[in-house]
């Protein structure tokens, strides 16, 4: 295993006997210590660019001490993409729920951002990456959107009729896809959704 991920978001199903659930696990493993990482098309801006090797580094003393590219991202991907890549050291990325341009009838549908950051840093150009549990297919989308070989595999014929459907769109260009730069849509306090509500107000008065 060479890493346990962490999907962090913020909106999901309400327990009422129970925390809300707010993130899932991803678990990354190769066959060998031969894999993939390919850090550069993932890295996130260093937070101090300016930063400069001690005295104490000998030939490398003064000069910068992060990599001109960016940073080694963490293993906690939250909810804002464009931060993600232009911003923090998170890889934010947000579910697919009701309003989300991706949405489908599946319930628990993955993002194609979640799948492509992994499409990125995992495989080259040309690899074949198989999902054997493809759901609408956001892996093999997200594969041939970036020029890999998708293979998925579905056992419920609604889904996979999807996943056909919206692999026609991609190749077609038509396919709706949440955009990775698109920074969330956060409500403003003078919105009546963001406002607390006025029978709140009576019941703690």
């Amino acid at each position: 295993m060479k890493n346990r991920i962490i999907w962090k978001f913020n909106f999901g199903l309400h327990a009422t006997k129970r925390f809300s659930g707010r993130y899932e696990t991803i678990l990354w493993f190769t066959k060998s210590d031969k894999y993939k990482f390919n850090l550069d098309p993932v890295r996130v801006p260093q937070l101090y660019p300016g930063k400069r090797h001690s005295a104490k580094k000998g030939n490398r003393a003064g000069r910068p001490s992060g990599n001109p590219l960016g940073k080694n991202p963490s293993d906690i991907w939250e909810f804002d993409p464009k931060d993600a890549f232009f911003g923090e050291s998170v890889w934010d990325i947000p579910n697919v729920k009701a309003s989300h341009p991706e949405k489908t009838t599946h319930p628990c549908q993955f993002p194609n951002e979640l799948a492509e950051r992994c499409v990125l840093a995992m495989t080259d150009e040309g690899d074949l990456v198989f999902d054997p549990f493809s759901g609408t297919g956001a892996t093999v989308i997200a594969a041939e959107g970036r020029d890999r070989v998708g293979l998925g595999i579905e056992l419920d014929e609604l889904y996979a009729k999807e996943s056909n459907t919206r692999l026609a769109q991609l190749r077609e260009g038509s396919l709706k896809l949440r955009h990775s730069g698109k920074a969330p849509r956060k409500p403003s306090s003078s919105e009546k959704v963001a406002s607390i509500p006025s029978e709140w107000l009576e019941q703690t008065s």
